[in-house]
């Protein structure tokens, strides 16, 4: 594909997905990354926390790329960069709170002094070779949330990035829809939008309403140590917890790295200055427990979150006990039910109270609903509607709403898709390499490659290894020995031993000369013997190393 003379959009992640935004304009063979952040893994990848989008096709082009810019500091928009700048190594744009969240991901990267931070004054604007860019506030479940107005010399593009629509956002302005209608008030060539809560009716709600809402609930628990579990990004939310534990005499203490680690940052961006100050955890103790509000991380009952080691019992510094309360500020994200109903569970059974959002309001979405998106459409008037941080059935339903509210070209883009822009119909010319990568110790790794496949293997079919010992004339000296592990229940196969060296020697025996002197192929037809064996007992295809030693007739 040839990219002069053209205006060019690809998602490689953040398309198809909800999370793991990275995506690229090209404008006359020059190319623009928006975003580059991370999504959580699943059972897929077992032992795997992140996830990253496979950046190589950028990388490849690096001399091109003439910069990133990040609209705002959730980790599905920033949390790749320490991951994969040595890659594409361009400089970086973004905001001033934004940039506090990203110097701390480098820091602990070593990556602080190599990364070229540029900060950008929110609402402000910049020139990146035929990219033009104006900022525009938005208001989101963080501070400093962007949209970026591109213009090219080929058309405007509006970049909306994560959004909604709240007359009180509790920290930060709210949305600058004024702004919004003065950038846009020329021909919009095409919106890329926010697509999350595209079968939601009406609006997102508000985080004053939330706040309120807290206020009244808090007012009703008069008893007993109060923890609150929120995502630490969502510092409205932070706030207004704080704001409302003074009211009701209760003092806050911060528990989860990433609590302290987002209010620091906040605090140096000259946001959450009007707080009283936190209590350290290691002092919670001396304070009665009617006077304690704990404002906790692992809203999905991550295993290694605040709240989930709380509930166990196994937290070094903070504690619940029967007639406490926990307030699960939060939505449960899908995927995360079965861990997260799990956490209610064991906290109730330890006579714990738990409140979640089918309980009381005790939260709101930080992207928009219909009534939302209806009015952004109807400010910017884009002339193609490309929907993107959705799954494919919020993409298919985030088409259909645009054509109702008159947008006359509508495309369902996923990662990979190259589409071209202008001049002439908008259409997608072709699609370039995407993929994920599991940030795995030591680095980064194909989700789709070898080293998980033997690790999927391994949880749901056990290990076995084997070990042959083979004299000079190709023939085995001694049984076999097998030794497995999660492939079956030893005691309830009494004969597997010996089944497994009968299926080996056979196996041995049907060898050629020339093969058993060679231990790929003794190995080989091992390996398969045992196999064999283990599924025809349980159905299991166990991962399978067979060791071959080979030895002198004497030492026999």
């Amino acid at each position: 594909m040839k990219f002069d003379d053209k205006l060019v959009f690809l998602p490689l992640g953040g398309s198809g997905e909800i999370g793991m935004n990275l995506n690229l304009y090209c404008c006359n063979g020059k190319w623009l990354m928006i975003d580059c952040g991370i999504t959580f893994s699943d059972d897929r990848a077992p032992g795997v926390d992140l996830i990253v989008p496979d950046a190589a096709w950028i990388a490849e082009r690096k001399n091109d790329l003439l910069g990133l810019v990040i609209t705002h500091a959730h980790e599905d928009h920033v949390g790749a960069v320490s991951r994969l700048w040595p890659d594409f190594q361009c400089p970086v744009y973004t905001t001033p709170f934004t940039a506090e969240i990203l110097h701390n991901k480098l820091s602990e990267a070593g990556l602080v002094d190599e990364v070229e931070v540029n900060i950008i004054a929110p609402g402000g604007t910049m020139q990146l070779g035929d990219f033009h860019l104006d900022f525009v506030d938005l208001t989101h479940s963080i501070p400093e949330m962007q949209a970026l107005m591109i213009t090219t010399p080929y058309g405007r593009v509006m970049h909306t990035g994560d959004w909604k629509l709240d007359p009180r956002p509790v920290v930060g302005p709210a949305s600058d829809m004024k702004r919004m209608a003065e950038v846009t008030r020329d021909d919009v060539l095409a919106m890329i939008c926010d697509s999350t809560n595209v079968f939601n009716q009406g609006i997102s709600g508000s985080e004053g309403d939330v706040q309120d809402s807290l206020d009244e609930l808090l007012g009703r628990i008069t008893e007993g140590r109060v923890a609150v579990t929120s995502f630490a990004s969502n510092l409205a939310r932070v706030c207004s917890i704080a704001l409302v534990a003074a009211k009701h005499d209760r003092h806050v203490v911060l528990v989860g790295r990433s609590l302290h680690n987002m209010t620091e940052a906040a605090k140096k961006a000259g946001y959450l200055g009007e707080l009283p100050p936190f209590i350290n955890e290691r002092d919670a103790d001396y304070l009665p427990r009617e006077k304690i509000l704990l404002l906790c991380t692992g809203s999905q009952g991550e295993p290694r979150g605040a709240m989930a080691r709380i509930a166990r019992g196994d937290h070094q510094s903070v504690s619940l006990t029967k007639g406490d309360t926990v307030i699960f500020s939060s939505k449960v994200i899908p995927g995360n039910e079965k861990t997260l109903y799990a956490l209610h569970n064991e906290l109730t059974e330890n006579g714990v109270n738990v409140i979640t959002e089918a309980d009381e309001f005790v939260h709101v979405s930080g992207h928009p609903a219909r009534d939302e998106l209806a009015e952004m459409y109807a400010t910017v008037k884009p002339r193609i509607a490309v929907p993107v941080h959705g799954e494919a059935r919020h993409l298919a339903e985030h088409c259909s709403l645009a054509k109702s509210l008159g947008v006359k070209t509508t495309i369902e883009i996923k990662n990979g898709d190259v589409l071209q822009l202008a001049p002439g119909d908008a259409k997608i010319i072709g699609t370039v390499p995407s993929g994920r990568l599991a940030v795995d110790a030591g680095g980064l790794t194909a989700l789709d490659g070898d080293f998980l496949s033997d690790r999927r293997r391994m949880i749901y079919n056990g290990v076995a290894n084997g070990l042959v010992i083979i004299n000079e004339k190709g023939q085995i000296t001694e049984d076999p020995v097998v030794r497995f592990r999660g492939v079956i229940e030893g005691d309830n196969f009494p004969e597997i031993d010996a089944q497994l060296v009968k299926e080996i020697l056979n196996g041995h025996q049907e060898l050629s000369k020339s093969e058993r002197g060679r231990d790929e192929a003794v190995e080989k037809r091992a390996t398969q013997a045992i196999r064999k064996v283990f599924r025809k007992l349980a159905g299991r295809r166990p991962l399978t190393d067979v060791y071959v030693v080979r030895i002198d007739d004497e030492e026999g």
